[in-house]
């Protein structure tokens, strides 16, 4: 909280965007850090950051950035990837390298990206994260020092990872408010390429046919809350989530072919009116979406999704998982 003593000097977030600007407000709220400092290739988004009050200060310099005790790179996930080789080939030889960690949607580029940034060794200051949560808007002005707070935050640390640098990252992820668990890289990237990144991917797929169909004038104008709700994270940002399909290849398309199979078998069963196979479809669905409520509901984060189960329209943000 605000006037406790802070846990580090400096946290230097590359990348002001939601996901780095909602970390650096909540950061500073908590006073886990004494100073947050952005930085960016440009300037745009950094001065706009000091404007809003996101960040103490700026820099240009990776040079300089690295300087702090904790440096978190908040780029789209590919451009994570270079930037962690950039970082790394920085830090390796540095008799006080800062703790590097992300928040990048995938973790297996990642982990290759320091693989062969370090000859085939991993480093032990680097702590791979990432925070499931996020928004429909982007950018800076849409960061949220609550962002994180009963959201969960995923690490993935490896057999070489200091331990030191890991209890770090775990203590800045838990001031957001966040809950923090660990992961193996392949079994994060599966997991969410199942429960977020085939979620996003079909949303824009749905709105896209539907945009492109000749009747897509009155399939908008008396397109119900269900549609609405089901189709709002095709407002997130495109870019980012092209990103995140590509570096996650191997497990979307894995997850996209367990669904087309999967929908093959509901297509079958409407044709035939099957109708004790749809309902048996439909009725397991429904159970299993009730328990994921419930469970929401327990960890404390689940109100408006419970509520958004009978009344969609009460749903008060969407969690895009990013």
């Amino acid at each position: 909280m605000p006037g406790t003593q802070a846990r580090v000097a400096t946290v230097a977030i590359a990348g002001l965007g939601l996901i780095g600007g909602s970390l650096a407000a909540a950061l500073r709220e908590s006073g886990f850090a004494a100073r947050i400092v952005g930085w960016g290739r440009r300037d745009t988004s950094l001065r706009r950051g000091v404007e809003l009050g996101v960040i103490d200060a700026y820099t240009l310099s990776l040079e300089e950035a690295l300087a702090a005790d904790i440096f978190v790179i908040c780029t789209p996930t590919l451009v994570a990837a270079d930037l962690l080789q950039d970082v790394l080939r920085l830090t390796l030889d540095s008799d006080r390298p800062p703790v590097i960690t992300d928040a990048a949607s995938v973790k297996g580029n990642l982990q290759r990206a320091a693989l062969d940034a370090c000859d085939g060794s991993f480093p032990a200051h680097l702590v791979l994260g990432h925070p499931i949560a996020g928004s429909e808007r982007s950018g800076v002005d849409a960061a949220q020092a609550d962002l994180y707070r009963d959201h969960r935050v995923i690490l993935t640390p490896q057999a070489e990872t200091d331990a030191a640098a890991l209890a770090l990252v775990r203590d800045m992820w838990l001031a957001t408010g966040a809950e923090v668990v660990e992961m193996d890289v392949a079994r994060h990237d599966a997991v969410l390429a199942a429960t977020s990144h085939l979620p996003h991917v079909l949303a824009y797929a749905l709105v896209d046919a539907l945009a492109r169909s000749d009747a897509s004038e009155e399939i908008f104008r008396f397109a119900a809350g269900g549609f609405r709700d089901f189709t709002r994270i095709a407002s997130s940002d495109p870019v980012m989530w092209r990103d995140i399909a590509i570096a996650n290849r191997p497990a979307l398309l894995e997850a996209i072919d367990q669904f087309s199979a999967h929908l093959g078998e509901l297509r079958a069963a409407v044709e035939t009116g099957d109708a004790d196979g749809l309902h048996s479809t439909f009725t397991r669905a429904k159970a299993a979406r009730d328990r994921f409520a419930a469970s929401l509901a327990e960890r404390g984060k689940g109100s408006s999704d419970a509520a958004a189960v009978g009344q969609p329209e009460t749903a008060k943000r969407i969690q895009s998982q990013e």
